[in-house]
């Protein structure tokens, strides 16, 4: 046996004879102490190091809006969660600190010890509309520190957190200060910025107005009742914020049954004016118990005439099935992405009829553009067909169904209105156009909101089928009942032209359409020597690659996707021979 050192002295011998080995028990001792630091070191090596900060940064930019906005607003999303009926906000510019209080179900002393952890979430998905604490996370980075205090039954507890470097978010135990009284959570900030926005009692106003809309409009009680039973109030400075009904030159209200059920899954409305809404309130917004997920005209893939005129709100409580793990989108594949599919194209049928009556839509020459690209969409749709497998990303832009209308699983099965795939077809009802003036003092009970006319009587005989049910007046049917004629609903890739002269990009994709730039100067040189079909499945691919895959492999895409454009052409001449 021989033991040396790195760089000690010469190595140490012996055959097994004990007592010569204690006469060098001091040479062992020195050796120990000269190795030892080198194996602490080598496992010091293995050791996981975490950018927290960074970590948090990019958490950050999972959201749209402002950082202080995206606080607030899961705050509050988390406070709904817990079943509160009431949340206040006071902000003390003077001490540059902002205290959230709600009276929610609160957590016990094991949640607060997992609700510091970046990495864990008690939320369930499907659930809810709050994700992970990410507001209180996010405040870390604006903040001194963070206090939280909750009390749930006889456990009340508070700590202290915050961010101490890149890599270490520190807290502790402290004794609570009694923001609490009988039960929830309140949280206290304590911001670095005393000029923060979150210390503006307008900002706070107005951030909550706009992302949590349907929550101080009364039009949505009725359907929010059945997740909200107690109602919910919002304080800002000790001012209860006053619930105000829509305004504007023309509201028409909107309900849609899904499932042939009667009673309405979706509410909302539109709105129209003369003048343009301001820019936060411009398109139409869908929400998911109270809380806004998106506003704008792109992710319904209907524009009408004069966007800036028009705004509008849906609520669908069920989407909160639907919602991405961060809460901030829809899942627009498998089950509960057909969920969010099905309830858009609903939405889609009720917001066009409704434009159309107002006469508030695209000129006929959309239409010719329609046809003209329709042909040149089945041709994308099989390329990205053929490359779904080897892109997964592109497959929440593959349309794939048989005969006709796709099949959705929407169905009455669990509370989410989840169920098996292909168990139930996506049938919709749509009120007809409600109009309300200011001065009206009453509405007939077939114009309220959240209410269809009454059903036609159904027969049964001896145990033959019911009698399918006269579709009453002002209503009309979203296809896809039965006994009724099926036309096929395009839930694939869409191609849109829109003019942005100043854009330097050939198109931009945005929800499942590709919108193209027929500014464009390559556009122009493309018509004028007539290749706009090669441009326009150029411009596709581009605006498809940064879905598909990472920028450096975005070249790589391209080629990929026009080899496969160009083999789809001999796919169509032979399908054209079988025709013939």
């Amino acid at each position: 046996m021989s033991i040396s050192s790195p760089a000690g002295p010469a190595p140490l011998s012996y055959s097994g004879d004990f007592a010569k080995l204690s006469l060098h028990a001091g040479r062992i001792d020195r050796y120990c102490a000269r190795v030892l630091p080198f194996a602490e070191q080598e496992l010091r090596l293995g050791e996981t190091r975490v950018d927290l900060h960074h970590l948090l940064e990019d958490l950050r930019d999972a959201y749209p809006g402002a950082l202080e906005e995206t606080i607030l607003t899961e705050v509050v999303a988390n406070a709904l969660d817990s079943g509160a009926t009431v949340l206040r906000v006071t902000a003390d510019p003077a001490g540059a600190t902002l205290t959230i209080v709600d009276n929610g179900s609160g957590m016990r002393r094991r949640d607060l010890v997992r609700y510091h952890d970046l990495a864990s979430s008690t939320k369930t998905r499907g659930h809810g509309i709050g994700f992970a604490g990410v507001g209180i996370k996010l405040g870390l980075l604006v903040c001194e520190d963070v206090v939280t205090e909750t009390r749930r039954g006889n456990e009340h507890v508070a700590s202290r957190w915050h961010l101490a470097g890149r890599h270490k978010a520190p807290w502790k135990w402290i004794p609570p200060s009694g923001l609490v009284a009988d039960h929830g959570t309140a949280v206290r900030l304590k911001l670095h910025n005393a000029l923060s926005p979150l210390l503006d009692d307008g900002y706070l106003e107005e951030t909550l107005r706009r992302q949590y809309q349907p929550l101080l409009a009364p039009e949505f009680d009725e359907i929010l009742s059945l997740h909200y039973p107690k109602g919910f109030r919002f304080e800002v400075n000790g001012r209860a914020l006053e619930r105000l009904r829509v305004e504007g030159a023309t509201v028409s209200r909107l309900a849609v049954c899904l499932a042939r059920k009667r009673k309405p899954m979706a509410v909302g409305y539109l709105a129209r004016s003369e003048s343009p809404f301001p820019d936060h309130q411009q398109g139409l917004a869908i929400s998911t118990f109270g809380k806004v997920i998106k506003r704008g005209w792109d992710w319904l893939g209907i524009t009408p005439a004069a966007p800036d005129r028009v705004t509008g709100m849906i609520e669908a409580p069920a989407l909160a099935a639907a919602l991405t793990l961060n809460k901030g989108d829809f899942v627009r594949v498998g089950a509960r992405g057909a969920l969010y599919l099905g309830y858009r194209k609903a939405i889609q049928e009720a917001v066009s009829q409704q434009l159309a009556h107002w006469g508030d839509v695209r000129e006929s020459g959309d239409k010719a553009g329609r046809r003209a690209v329709r042909p040149l969409e089945r041709d994308l749709e099989t390329v990205l067909v053929d490359l779904a497998d080897e892109f997964p990303l592109l497959a929440s832009l593959v349309e794939r169904r048989a005969g006709g209308q796709k099949r959705l699983p929407i169905g009455p099965a669990g509370p989410a209105g989840l169920a098996e795939e292909g168990q139930a077809l996506l049938a919709a009802s749509v009120m007809g156009s409600v109009e309300i003036s200011e001065e009206a003092d009453a509405v007939p009970d077939v114009q309220q909101p959240g209410r269809l006319p009454p059903p036609a009587e159904e027969e049964a005989v001896n145990g033959t089928a019911q009698s399918e049910p006269e579709t009453p007046a002002g209503v009309a049917v979203v296809p896809g009942q039965r006994g009724r004629s099926r036309r096929p609903g395009h839930y694939g890739l869409r191609i849109r032209f829109e003019s942005h002269p100043d854009d330097p990009d050939l198109g931009r994709l945005v929800e499942s359409t590709v919108v193209l730039n027929d500014a464009h100067p390559a556009y122009r040189r493309a018509v004028a020597s007539r290749s706009e079909g090669y441009h326009i499945a150029l411009a596709v691919a581009m605006a498809l690659a940064q879905l598909a895959v990472p920028p450096a492999d975005a070249q790589e895409f391209i080629t990929i996707f026009l080899t496969r454009w160009g083999d789809a052409l001999d796919g169509a001449r032979r399908r054209s021979r079988r025709r013939s």
